[in-house]
């Protein structure tokens, strides 16, 4: 059953896992620093020593957002030597592009719907993307 666009019930197994991913990529782009950090290492890679140069913030703090990037996608980190070098994924920028497109079709296909109930023409049987498949 979904309710408020959350689903209830007997989800598969690649679904809950596809928005467990969804969930982490906007959790790790909310924050301000983590943002900061993709635009910087989409330019060069930059080691997190690098990286914590650039922020009042102690080098766990750096190495914390750069741990969320990478459990997002955002990032992949490499060794060379001691140092570990951090670069931004643009496929997982891309994958947040395509969340967002998915919300904004099924949006404006809410909108589309409401808008011809207000006008009084009669409801087709579209069904709602953000509610899934009938059960």
């Amino acid at each position: 059953m979904v309710v408020d666009g959350v689903s209830e019930g007997t989800e598969s197994e690649g679904t809950e896992a596809a928005e467990d991913g969804v969930d982490r990529l906007f959790h790790a782009l909310a924050d301000t620093t983590r943002r900061d950090i993709l635009r910087r290492c989409v330019r060069d890679d930059l080691s997190v020593s690098r990286l914590a140069e650039a922020y009042p913030m102690s080098f766990a703090a750096v190495q914390k957002h750069v741990a969320v990037l990478e459990r997002a996608g955002l990032v992949v980190k490499r060794r060379r030597g001691r140092e570990q070098l951090v670069r931004t994924d643009p496929d997982a920028v891309g994958r947040a592009r395509q969340a967002l497109d998915e919300l904004e079709t099924a949006w404006r296909g809410r909108v589309e719907r409401m808008s011809r109930l207000l006008a009084g023409e009669a409801e087709t049987d579209v069904p709602d993307p953000l509610e899934g498949p009938e059960r």
